[in-house]
């Protein structure tokens, strides 16, 4: 993502929502749930994770953990960005 000319709105903060996968459980189960109760989803440990602007789908990823003075941290490496012509809106 390049940019030729900075925007005022360049240095503006953006929320960016990591999915990394879906439950469906039943409302009676999701009511049963307690503590270190076990919600499975619908992905792997390995599988991508998809990033998003709102409802927007803008990359895909894979999870990453971190090392040096941020160890432990979680982060994205990229891996596919997604077409967006008109930028993101």
């Amino acid at each position: 993502m390049s940019h030729e000319t900075p925007s005022l709105f360049s240095t503006v903060p953006i929320e960016v929502t990591v999915s990394v996968g879906k439950a469906r459980p039943s409302i009676g189960d999701l009511l049963d749930l307690k503590t270190n109760a076990v919600l499975n989803l619908d992905r792997k440990v390995d599988d991508p994770v998809e990033l998003y602007i709102g409802e927007r789908l803008i990359a895909k990823g894979q999870l990453e953990e971190l090392d040096g003075p941020n160890e432990g941290q979680l982060a994205v490496r990229l891996t596919e960005i997604s077409n967006l012509p008109n930028g993101i809106e």
